[in-house]
């Protein structure tokens, strides 16, 4: 054993521990005597066999004593003393087993050894007669691939086979027999083999008596929903039988064929012994169960079976086996050919059913069971079959009594023998038939119905086995399934017992997981297997079964244990009941003489019940709880005469079990039976410590008994009474008869979890009542809380009238099981006291919790352990007698409360606190004849009046006290959401009291857990006052905006405040933040549209209740809108999508809203008549300044009016045909005007017509001079953009959106700290609402985020690394849209792009573009100034902190380069430098497309060109372009090598120059385009030097055409639109320095080209 145990015994003296003691059977007065040669050693385990026995010590150490003659040394064979068994030595043995002749070990490691005889391979040894020493078995699984190796459990041994229970619940045999459970008829079994008929079932434990097997299965959990008909049998589950006067109807089918097989193991053996051993059996393997129908009793009933005597065991009447068949699909047998050697001696023939002799002493012969007691029907309708329920109910009734009754419904519906001849067509498989002769379906029937003949005459004759025992029946639960008896009995006692049944379906507990983990089952079933011939099956005949079958009449008796004699069986159940049969030659069994084939319960002459049992050869032993719970031993079973015995007159045998003395020995925890001698574990009881143990558990069990009888003798009868009153009543009833059943069950399971315990080590912290103390405390505390809110509800004053009759009837046993003894007390208050018993049992637990704790030493952990549990079981035990206070409290309360108010406030869970009645509070400034009555409960507070009362749930309830300066003498001021009122009280005690009493409520409310006491210190701790700030739910009820409206949030002193949930009833729903009692902050809005059938949707930002800031509104009618609201209207900018699908809408709107109105700027893209409106609005209307362009590329700038072209305008359309003049519609010219021609004719005068649709004209016609100058043409083109609306007053709302972030009424206007604030607020507002949803943002987003959070901070001059600061945190602001500038820029981004993409990408609209983006340059850089206010203005020079690095030569002059032509060095600080790098990457493609557009044509020319003068070798090229012959290259390197220019060369010179030019395309901004042409002039100058050798200057004229080479091998496409786009958008004073020129010159060769004519 490990330290641990071995320190924890010492305190409680660990040598005293599982002493043996051993008596001879069969004589009950020897005292014992002590194993002779045995020390004091501690011995755990003991099995005996026939001469020998087997001790397991506590370090698992295996000793082996008595006749053992398979020892190889001669003197081993009989020792003196226990000999160790060597082999086992090192293993750590954890449970041993003896056979007759044989025994086996299990380690803890799961592997079995096992040695002794092995003549019929008990031993799993093949071929050997003896196996001397301990050998290892190998038990395999050959189902899993691999095979696994099986882990074991436990084992049992009988005389010729071994059981193990393997880890995994399945039963493994070998041996020889049909004990084994095994499909085969090849003995002996030496390879274990798996009890295939149990898998899928979760065994329990085994035994073995000599010839016969025993298993206990937990009951498989039920399984819901409930299928109409049985999967196996395909019987009906739900059956209904039609009476005259009633019907009855049942649900307790027990499906017969037990467990499923998998297909590989139905092996079809067939056999047609007609005899009583064969079983109807499925084609699977599967055994009928006894199944119970009560369908059978009525047709019975019907059929009037009056004459047929019938017996019944406990309440269920035994199993009976149906006459075999010969196999068909349908007829279902068990191989038990009469051949086989296990079957031969057991099978009788069915004319002399008499003939089993008793092997002791030849008493009389005891007739076998009657047929008649079969209650079941057994020939089920097969699956394939259409056979109704009633016809096989017939059959099978039929069968059970006899042919002659059946022919009474012969001439009714249809003859029996048709119907047998149904089950039997099938043709049988060759050399299956019985016997000699071949027996045909004629021959079968006939042999059937002579042996029902003489099985109903012989249950005439045997009334002796009549076993009736109505103490054990159990009102309800008693199965309606007693055909003989039911002849006799009533239609309306059937009608009442149905109805029983139905009530009691609360007492049977549901499966909890949890308890049956950690405890042993209660829900179980024996199962038995073997030879038969005394009974011993409990099947009510004698006949072997092959295979386990269910003894059906122990299910439902919790049975915990099993064990096996030589030819009888004993049950344990956790009432502590012992149920015995088989073998009764000596009054083994502990009751009448007669052998029983059913299940009887033993009479062990003790008012305690037995807690553990062993049965020997012709002997049971039962240990039974005394008064001073020291077990004592009562033997039962052969007594050997001597002289001077005063034994019973009967010689045979102990009739009634007698008690032996042994109480001098000491604690007796284990008991072992073989067939000459029995022996005992004894523990002394040192410092109480094993006294303490055994109270515990003989308290527990028969505290288990008391609950047991009160809920079969109390509750199931109240249950079932009449009238019990309200539903809600019986509800509350049947919780509490629910909660009761579990912990009744819960205490049975514990009972006999202690049982095992007291067997086992006994190590206190090993307890489940320390280790899982909750499970107890939990379950406590579920039924307290039941039975209070009964009592609460007065359910013991409504059981009164309805249960009067049955409570007079039964007072004794109501004042027996409530320990009442004063006799005046009301048989109510019995019952009451009664209901409240179990909680006195956490005394108890304490109580001897406590008295262990003092066997060990004060700072031992198992102390501490202990008597922690034992304050927590005291704790609970205090608690639940307050609550029990509580309800009785209340339910006095409610007594005196005026009836009408009691019926709507009354609730079970419902507990008076204080009320003003009996404390004088007063409502502040109440009418003179008011009343006003205020009831504190503990989830509200109700202030009543005369008729009408109010409830305020706690939850929402503040109270604070008023001061005296406020005049509230004595003053507590309440507030809920809707209300404040003032209670005056007569004196500040009871001020204090009231407001102590709703603080404490309030706080009770609020942590919601008031069922369970403060376990362990830290939450006992009591708070002074509630929290002002917390989360609760509240239904509004009186303002008028919020009617009705449910509220589930936080809460600030009565307001809404925090996150909350706001449901309106009509399904207006508010999901958001709140603020004194109004939406504020972002939250999300929900209004059903029912006309559509939709919804309307808002998600954004609310202020005071108000749509207010920044959010989305999908409309039910498909339009979003997103962008900025103001008192629940569109105001500022905002995009609104139109159209039933967003994606590809009919039309979009982007610009400023005033008052839910389009007003300002503002762009509109129509997208079905594919126009796009650029200009102002006002009121929805197009109204001043626009610009139109249509998708067939006319462009159209000028007035609106009213949605129309109205006023000035002018027109273009795709072939520069210019209108200039006056417009009264769209497109429609009316007035003065000139129209231009493409070649420059114009006209001019008078015009009107719609545009394209021909046009009157009144005017003159001019052809301008060939000669003018050419400059004079575009006039009208440079007039473009004049009546646009100006570039500054675009996106103003945009901006005007971004000051006001920044806390400025107007740009500028504001202060800088404040500014910096709202940043700072804003960022962590926005990253807080983010948080739920982390998708939004990536790591990078977020750790952008983090350095934000930190302001630039500049004191000093502003000098060039500053500007950078500055730089790098407009980058990372920029790149989020949480920060205000990022925002602004993402919306820029958005509009710019809405304006000049689709329709927009107009190549008119290039000017407007160009000019939006150096507006918006010139806006965003007032808004850093603003928040940098040193940086300097637009144009200004930062001086370097450092002169330049390096001085480099100047490319065309010999002067030093100062990176600008300014008059000192320095650094010009100007917005497009600062933030074009931010601004243009997002706007550059629609930006570049524009100036793709517009330089269309001249780009056509370029590229002509470039592909023309490509097709040249280089120096050809070069000859061509007129490059200097001395700045050809004359060698190149290639990938490091050396290579002659060729004149064949393509692409080979000045290749890097020319790479560097290409990445003018991957570039955005002008400088960084600069940059690249400052690096190619560089890289030509690298690639000349290296070739001339020597220092030199360019002049022009030599690196204009070496760069217009570079320029055309770089084949650039869109070269124009880069030219463009950098001399519109460079920095006007880089135009005259060193970049400036590279530029004009790169300018230069775009036109040379242009130009260029080859030769």
């Amino acid at each position: 054993m490990d330290s641990k145990k071995r320190s924890s015994t010492k305190a409680e003296g660990s040598k005293e521990r599982g002493l043996v003691h051993v008596w001879q059977a069969g004589s009950c007065s020897v005292t014992p005597e002590r194993l002779p040669g045995w020390g004091e050693r501690t011995v755990l385990q003991a099995a005996l066999g026939v001469k020998h026995g087997v001790l397991l010590t506590e370090d698992g150490a295996v000793y082996s004593f008595g006749t053992l003659p398979w020892r190889s040394a001669p003197a081993e064979t009989c020792p003196s003393s226990p000999v160790l068994e060597h082999a086992l030595v090192g293993q750590c043995v954890v449970t041993v087993a003896a056979g007759s002749f044989h025994s086996g070990a299990v380690t803890e490691s799961g592997v079995v050894y096992m040695w002794g005889e092995n003549s019929a391979g008990q031993c799993a040894v093949a071929n050997q007669q003896w196996v001397p020493e301990p050998s290892a078995v190998s038990i395999a699984d050959s189902e899993t691939s691999p095979s696994l190796a099986v882990r074991i459990l436990q084992l049992a041994c009988g005389e010729e086979h071994t059981l193990a229970l393997s880890i995994s619940r399945e039963i493994w045999a070998w041996g020889t027999g049909c004990q084994l459970g095994l499909m085969t008829t090849t003995f002996p079994v030496t390879k274990p083999q798996k009890v295939e008929h149990l898998a899928g079932r979760v065994v329990l434990q085994v035994a073995c008596g000599a010839f016969h097997s025993l298993a206990l299965v937990q009951c498989p959990p039920s399984q819901k929903p409930v299928p109409e008909r049985c999967n196996q049998c395909s019987q009906l589950l739900m059956t209904m039988t039609d009476k005259e006067d009633h019907v009855i109807i049942s649900d307790s089918h027990c499906c017969p064929l037990g467990v499923t097989l998998a297909e590989s193991q139905a092996e079809n053996q067939a056999s047609t012994a007609i005899s009583p051993s064969t079983e109807t059996r499925d084609s699977q393997g599967e055994v009928f169960e006894n199944t119970h129908i009560q369908q059978d009793l009525a047709v019975a009933n019907k059929l009037n079976v009056g004459n047929v005597q019938t017996t019944s065991g406990d309440a269920v009447p035994p199993q009976l086996d149906i006459i075999g068949t010969t196999e068909t699909s349908s007829a279902r047998n068990i191989p038990s050919d009469p051949d086989a050697p296990a079957g031969n001696e057991h099978v009788q023939k069915p004319s002399d059913p008499s003939k089993r002799e008793n092997s002791e002493n030849g008493e009389k012969p005891v007739p076998s069971q009657p047929l008649v007691e079969e209650a079941v029907p057994n020939l089920h309708s097969p699956p394939t079959t259409s056979t109704s329920a009633l016809n096989s109910l017939v059959v099978s009734c039929a069968s059970a009594v006899g042919v002659r009754v059946a022919a009474t419904y012969e001439a009714g519906a249809l003859s029996l023998k048709k119907v047998m001849n149904f089950y039997s067509t099938a043709p049988c498989e060759p050399g299956a038939q019985a016997g000699s002769s071949s027996i045909g379906p004629e021959g079968l029937k006939d042999s059937r119905e002579e042996q029902v003949k003489q099985e109903s005459m012989q249950g005439k004759k045997s009334s002796s086995l009549v076993d009736i025992r109505e103490e054990e029946s159990e009102g309800g639960s008693r199965r309606l399934s007693l055909p003989g008896l039911l002849s006799q009995v009533s239609p309306r006692l059937l009608r009442k017992a149905a109805r029983v049944k139905t009530r009691t379906v609360v007492l049977t507990p549901t499966y909890s997981g949890e308890a049956d983990a950690l405890l042993p089952s209660l829900r179980t079933e024996v199962w038995t297997w073997g030879k038969g011939k005394e009974g011993q099956l409990g099947h009510g005949d004698v006949l072997p079964r092959l295979q386990p079958l269910c003894v059906k009449c122990l299910d439902g008796k919790e049975i915990i244990h099993l064990e096996a004699g030589g030819y009888h069986s004993l049950a344990l159940s956790a009432k502590s009941q012992v149920y015995s049969w088989g073998s009764n030659t000596f009054g083994q069994l502990g009751h009448s003489d007669f052998p029983t084939t059913v299940p009887r319960l033993a009479k062990v002459k003790s008012d305690n019940g037995v807690w553990s049992v062993a049965a020997g050869q012709d002997y049971s032993l039962f240990l039974v709880d005394t008064e001073d719970f020291q077990p004592g031993l009562y033997y039962s079973g052969r007594q050997d005469l001597t002289e001077g015995d005063n034994l019973p007159e009967n010689p045979s045998g102990a009739k009634a079990p007698v008690l032996l003395s042994c109480s001098k020995l000491g604690y007796i925890s284990r008991v072992a039976a073989g067939r000459d001698s029995y022996l005992a574990l004894v523990d002394k009881n040192i410092m109480g410590y094993i006294a303490s143990l055994h109270e515990l558990a003989a308290t527990e069990r028969r505290f288990y008994s008391k609950l047991s009888d009160i809920k079969s003798q109390i509750l199931r009868p109240l249950l079932s009474l009449e009238n019990l009153g309200t539903a809600s009543t019986v509800q509350l009833l049947q919780e509490v008869a629910s909660r009761f059943s579990k912990l009744c069950y819960l205490i049975g399971q514990h009972g006999a979890s202690l049982s095992s315990f007291l067997q086992g080590v006994k190590e206190a912290s090993s307890l489940v009542i320390l280790k899982h103390a909750s499970l107890f405390l939990d379950s406590y505390t579920e039924y307290c809380t039941a039975i209070t809110h009964f009592l609460v509800m007065g359910g013991f004053q409504l059981l009164a009238k309805p249960a009067i009759d049955f409570l007079n009837k039964n007072q004794e046993l109501l004042q027996d099981l409530s320990e009442v003894t004063d006799e005046n007390i009301q048989l109510i208050e019995i019952l009451n006291t009664l209901f409240f018993l179990p909680t006195r049992r956490l005394h108890n637990y304490a109580e001897v919790l406590l008295k262990l704790a003092t066997c060990f030493e004060v700072t031992s952990p198992e102390y501490q352990k202990l008597q922690d549990s034992s304050s927590c079981y005291e704790c609970l035990a205090l608690h639940l007698g307050r609550k029990r206070k509580e309800a009785e409290y209340t339910l006095g309360f409610w007594k005196t409360f005026p009836g009408k108010m009691t019926d709507s406030l009354r609730k079970p869970e419902r507990r008076l606190l204080c009320e003003s009645s009996n404390r004088a509070l007063s409502l502040q400034h109440a009418g003179r004849f008011s009343v006003n009555w205020f009831i504190l409960f503990n989830d509200a507070l109700v202030h009543a009046q005369f008729s009408t009362h109010h409830v305020f749930p706690l939850a929402t309830i503040w109270a604070e006290p008023l001061s005296e300066e406020a005049g509230g003498v004595n003053g507590l001021k309440i507030t809920t959401p809707e209300e404040q009122f003032t209670l005056i009280s007569s004196t500040p005690q009871e001020k204090t009291k009231w407001l102590r009493a709703i603080s404490q409520a309030v706080d009770q409310a609020l942590r919601g857990a008031s069922d369970h006491p403060p376990y362990g210190g830290g939450s006992s701790i009591q708070r002074q006052e509630p929290p002002i700030s917390r989360s609760a739910k509240y239904t509004f009820y009186k303002d008028p905006r919020l009617k009705d409206a449910t509220y589930d949030g936080r809460w600030f002193s009565g307001k809404p405040h925090g996150r909350g949930v706001l449901k309106w009833p009509d399904g207006k729903m508010y999901s958001g933040t709140f603020r004194n009692g109004l939406e504020d902050g972002y939250g999300e809005y929900r209004i059903p549209n029912k006309a559509l059938s939709k919804e309307d949707h808002y998600v954004g930002h609310w202020k005071e209740g108000k749509m207010c800031g920044q959010g989305v509104y999908s409309y039910a009618s498909g339009e979003v809108f997103e962008g900025c609201f103001q008192d629940n209207m569109r105001h500022g900018h905002g995009l609104l999508r139109s159209g039933k699908l967003t994606s590809s809408s009919p039309s979009m709107f982007i610009g400023q809203w005033v008052m839910d109105k389009k007003s300002g700027y503002g762009v509109f893209d129509d997208i079905t008549s594919g126009e796009k409106y650029m200009g102002m609005w006002q009121d929805d209307v197009c109204q001043g300044n626009g610009v139109v362009v249509t998708q067939f590329g006319l462009y159209y700038e000028g007035n609106f009016h009213l949605n129309k072209m109205m006023g000035n305008g002018v027109l273009l359309s795709e072939d520069d045909t210019i209108y200039e003049g006056e417009f009264s519609d769209d497109w429609t010219l009316n007035g003065k005007g000139t129209l231009t021609m493409p070649n420059g004719d114009y006209i001019e005068g008078y015009f009107s017509g719609e545009w394209g649709s021909g046009i009157k004209i009144t005017g003159t016609y001019f052809k301008p001079s060939l000669y003018e100058s050419d400059k004079d043409k575009p006039k009208v083109f440079r007039k473009l953009g004049n009546l646009a609306v100006p570039a500054d007053e675009k996106w103003k709302a945009v901006f005007d959106e971004c000051w006001h972030q920044l806390g400025c009424e107007s740009p500028g206007q504001g202060e800088v700290w404040k500014a910096w604030e709202n940043i700072a607020v804003a960022l962590t507002a926005n990253r807080r609402q983010h948080r739920d949803s982390p998708e939004i943002l990536s790591r990078s987003q977020t750790q952008t985020l983090e350095s934000l959070e930190f302001i630039p901070q500049h004191v000093g001059a502003f000098s060039v690394e500053k500007y950078d600061d500055i730089k790098k945190y407009l980058i990372k602001a920029c790149d989020t849209p949480l920060h205000p500038l990022g925002r602004l820029v993402e919306t820029l981004v958005a509009v710019y792009r809405m304006t000049y993409v689709g329709v927009g990408a107009n190549r008119r609209l290039l000017q407007e573009a160009v000019k939006e983006i150096k507006s918006y340059l010139k806006r965003i850089f007032q808004l850093v100034r603003f928040l940098f206010p040193e940086l300097p203005e637009e144009g200004s020079t930062i001086p370097l902190s450092a002169p330049l690095p390096t001085e480099r030569k100047s490319f065309c002059t010999g002067k030093s380069d100062s990176r600008s032509e300014s008059p000192e060095p320095g650094y010009v600080v100007t917005s497009s430098g600062l933030l074009l790098p931010v601004l243009l990457p997002r706007l550059y493609p629609p930006l570049f497309m524009l100036y793709a557009l517009e330089n269309d044509r001249e780009e056509d020319v370029y590229w002509e060109c470039v592909l023309r003068l490509n097709k040249q070798p280089d120096i050809a090229l070069l000859g061509f372009l007129g490059v200097q012959r001395k700045f050809w290259p004359v060698t190149l390197s290639i990938l490091g090598e050396t290579k002659k220019v060729l004149p064949t060369t393509k692409d080979a010179c000045f290749a890097s120059a020319v790479e560097c030019l290409q990445q003018i395309s991957t570039t955005f901004t002008p400088s960084d385009k600069l940059k690249v042409i400052q690096q190619t002039f560089e890289e030509i100058s690298q690639g000349v030097l290296a070739s001339l050798q020597e220092d030199f200057l360019w002049s022009m004229d030599d690196l204009f055409p070496v760069f217009l080479y570079v320029v055309l091998r770089a084949r650039i496409r869109n070269l124009g639109s880069e030219v463009h786009l950098i001399e519109d958008l460079m920095d006007p004073y880089l135009q005259h320095g060193e970049q400036g020129i590279m530029f004009t010159t790169l300018k230069a060769c775009y036109y040379q080209i242009q130009r260029e004519k080859l030769n």
